[in-house]
Formats: structure tokens, sequence, C-alpha cells
């Protein structure tokens, strides 16, 4: 083989490399807008994946050793890149039923349709799988370079996964969307194999596969940034490195809603601030500490899971244009709650940041921390942990309040009895309430030694007050309403030791199997 043609093999082989992982990462963002970001469909893609890069790698080597030439390897690269273009188109009909079979809880539908998405991948992936086993074949001319050869094919081939991992989500679906990145990736390697058919069988061979790079674009530019869901009040829909995401609009009231939709991250209304959401609870949080406490106390906060900023609009409301920082890890998510959740407040500063570097980052010590960064079902671990909390006392005041909104199903409190243990590590006195009609309870932890009395004895005082506003005392009356003994728990969540996501995953399994119809937020 001469030197040129090393050359190109090594081009196609790091091509191949490269779109296989694009491919898989963004097989995640088009199941990720139907069916979530959960650890469960995660395990899925790339199990599957794996299995059938498996079969890939075993054909491929097979089908080299029985016919090793160029013209069969690139036409295998061709029909791996074209069909693996096709997959977003060929699925979409089959993801807009389960999009509105996951607003219904349609189990059975919905398990259908995730199954029968990943069975598409399996042409593409097996196919592209092919490729390095059949390039090591061909690469091969002496057997004493067999062992140098091979190194070289996979460290190339790595180091195009290597960047296909990134590409696609920090650049690609953020700018041109999920579909339309599969079709930019699969009409590069179609080019590659076209390149290789002509540079080693004739320009014949190769042009004989351009109608696949036209359907490619054709696709692409029809259908490539058409409407992903269609539900009903859709105002808006986008894509970031993080989410996908959807905005609302019902009976004046906008929704905001991330990934498969099952959770309501912020709710805006031009002109009620009320919506019985975990976001009002928040508001009760300072007033656990000791009696007398009032409104004017309250000189500072911050929101670890801004969303689209609800809980700092009513904040801001009650206690007045208190200084706010809010912390949003998604970025896209903050210019759509400008856009689109009057999130213009003079007094909050949205910081595009994760909410654990963000809040250790900050020089600011606050009044109240609300932590309510759930990307449904899962609370991220890092922010659950005794280290975590430490970073969160430090960054109160002496009278300061840590508030989160955390996850359970019927008969499974394990993930807020561990929470609970978890806080009572750093702060003295710890409470709970469940929101009704929910999966959310609100934990409550104050900075000073406190008594549920001190609540009670709080909200007579702020209800009998003619300046107090009507939502805190909403809030409040709620909150007691619903009050939960504090369960005695020993549990500690560590940076080292915090399986959130093994106790999530039961809480899905036995929500499925109970058949529960109930929305997260």
């Amino acid at each position: 083989m001469n030197k040129h043609s090393n050359k190109f093999l090594y081009v196609t082989v790091f091509s191949s490399g490269m779109t296989t992982l694009a491919i898989e990462f963004s097989a995640s963002r088009l199941l990720g807008s139907i069916f979530g970001t959960s650890n469960l469909v995660w395990a899925s893609i790339i199990g599957l994946i794996l299995v059938y890069l498996t079969l890939g790698y075993f054909l491929g080597g097979k089908l080299a050793d029985k016919n090793p030439s160029y013209s069969t390897f690139y036409q295998v690269i061709a029909w791996g890149a074209f069909s693996s273009g096709i997959v977003p188109f060929i699925s979409r009909p089959i993801l807009l039923v389960a999009a509105n079979a996951f607003d219904a809880l349609q189990i059975g539908v919905l398990l259908g349709s995730f199954i029968s998405v990943l069975v598409l991948f399996f042409v593409p992936i097996t196919l592209l799988g092919m490729v390095s086993p059949f390039a090591i074949r061909l690469a091969i001319t002496r057997p004493e370079n067999a062992g140098r050869i091979s190194g070289q094919i996979y460290a190339i081939s790595t180091l195009g996964s290597f960047v296909g991992t990134f590409l696609p989500v920090l650049f690609m679906i953020p700018t041109i969307g999920t579909r339309n990145t599969f079709v930019v990736f699969s009409v590069y390697l179609t080019l590659v194999a076209i390149v290789g058919l002509i540079f080693k069988g004739s320009v014949w061979q190769g042009l004989k596969y351009l109608w696949m790079i036209v359907l490619l674009i054709i696709l692409g530019w029809v259908w490539g940034r058409s409407s992903i869901k269609n539900t009903q009040g859709q105002i808006y829909e986008t894509e970031s490195a993080y989410n996908y995401i959807q905005v609302l609009e019902q009976d004046g009231y906008r929704y905001l809603r991330l990934n498969d939709g099952q959770g309501i991250h912020s709710e805006y209304h031009p002109t009620v601030l009320a919506y019985h959401g975990p976001w009002m609870q928040m508001l009760s949080a300072p007033f656990f500490n000791r009696y007398p406490y009032t409104v004017d106390n309250v000189k500072s906060m911050a929101v670890v899971g801004l969303a689209a900023g609800t809980v700092a609009r009513q904040a801001t409301a009650v206690f007045g244009a208190i200084p706010i920082d809010g912390y949003e890890i998604d970025s896209k998510i903050i210019e759509v709650g400008k856009r689109f959740f009057g999130m213009d407040l003079p007094n909050l500063n949205a910081i595009g940041a994760d909410g654990r570097w963000g809040l250790q980052k900050s020089g600011h010590r606050y009044s109240l921390i609300c932590i309510d960064a759930y990307r449904p079902p899962y609370i991220p671990w890092h922010l659950t942990t005794k280290e975590y909390f430490q970073i969160v006392r430090d960054h109160l005041t002496d009278d300061g309040v840590l508030v989160v909104n955390v996850g359970r199903v019927e008969g499974d409190r394990r993930l807020v009895d561990g929470l609970v243990g978890t806080i009572s590590t750093v702060f003295p006195s710890v409470y709970v309430m469940d929101i009704p009609n929910t999966f959310n309870s609100i934990i409550f932890a104050t900075a000073q030694s406190t008594n549920i009395v001190d609540l009670f004895n709080n909200y007579v005082m702020l209800r009998d007050n003619y300046e107090t506003h009507p939502l805190l005392v909403e809030a409040l009356e709620r909150t007691i309403v619903n009050m939960r003994d504090t369960p005695d728990s020993n549990v500690v969540f560590t940076d080292d030791l915090a399986p959130i996501e093994w106790i999530t995953n039961e809480m899905v399994l036995q929500f499925i199997i109970s058949g529960e119809i109930e929305e997260l937020q």
C-alpha cells in the first residue's frame, strides 16, 4: 500500500470514529427530548450501541478476510453513513407518537416506541463497527507490522471518537439541532466514502453514491429544523448543550418544560403569582427562624436551579427588590426566561454556571438559599452531599435558611430521608413538608437552632400584618398544613458515596410498575 493510500485510510478511520460517537451522542439527544435523560435511558442507548458495534467488529473482520478490497470497504462506509443520517427522519413519526404517549403516561406505547427507535440504529452502527477491523486488514501488508498498524488504526479511530464526543454536544446540536447534526456527520462520512471509491475504484463507482448526499441534504432542508414536538399550546422550542427546551402557553399561563416534559420547571402569568408548585413553598423558609422574624430580615437570596425565574419573581414580590443570585447551568434557559417568563428583574443576577461551582466561588452570604435543580426524575448527586451542604452553610448568614425541593413516590421516601440525614450533619434544625398531589417534598434547614413553634408564631404575626403579601400568607398556611414529622435518619450522602441515581432509578421503576399518573415538578 502506498503512502497516499495510508494517509487517506487514516482519514477514513478518523472520520468513521468521529461519526460513530457523534451519532451515539446525537441519539441520546434524539431520545432525550422524548424519553428523558435518566440513567436508564443512557444505559439502554450505550448498551445496545456497544452490542451493535460488537457485531460490526465481528462481521467487519470476517468480510475483510473474505473480500479485502477497498471498493467493498468504502461501500460499507457509504451505507453506514447514509443509514445513520436517515434514522431521525424515519423515527420522527414514532417519536411524535411517543411524545403524546409520555404526556398521557401510556407506558406500553412509550416502551414500544423506545425499543423501536433503538432498533433503527442497528444497521448504521453495525456497519460503522465494521470499519476498524476492515481497515486493519487492508493496511497490513507485512505480518511483522501487524501490531504497529493495528495500534495506529485504533489510536486514530479513538482520536476521531474523542472529537465526535464533544463537537455535536458543545457546538452542533445547540447551533443546528439534533436532526441536522445527524445529517452533517452523515453527509461528511458519505463524502469520504465517495472520495475513497473514486481513488480506489473509478469515478463512476464513487459518483453513483452521490444520491445519498442529495437525499440527506433534502431531508435536512425540509425536516431538519421542523418542530420536534407538536404539544398543544407549544409556542417555542429549542435545543441547548444541556436540554431540549419547550415553552407552552395555556389560558394565559406559560410553562417551561425540559426534555421529556415530565415536570414544569417554571410558570408565568403577567398578573398572577400563586402557582401552587414548589416555588411558592420556598418563600416560607425564612420564617422557620426564631420568633419574631419579619420580611425585612430577609436581605438577600440565592437560587440554585433558577430555570426561568419563577421563585425569584415571587420572592421579589414578597421580600422586595432584594439582591438575588440565580445559578442556572443552562444559559439558554436564562435566555428563554428573559424572553418568555418576565425574567427581567433588576435585582436578579442570572448566572450561567453549575450550582455547586458557582455558589462555592461566590463571595456573598445570603439570608436564603433555595435548591431546585431537578432534571426529573434526578437531582444532581453533587448537590446532595455533606460537603455541598457545608458550602451552602458557609454562604448563609447566621440566621440563614436552606430550602431544597426533593422528589419521592408513594411508599418510598428514601431520598427525602437520606437528604434529611445528610443536611442534619451540617444544620441544627431540619423540617419537612409534602406538597399535596405531587411527588415533591420540601426540606427546610436553619443555620441556628429553632423550633417548629417559631414557624407558627411567625405565621400569626405575618397573617395579622396587613402589609404582608397574600402570597406569603398562602405559602405559610400551605406549609403548616402539610408538615411531616422530621425523619430520624442516619444516612449521610458524601462526595465519595451518594447513590442518588440508584435510589431514583428504583423510584422510577416503582412508578412505572404501579401505574400511578401524577406529574413531577
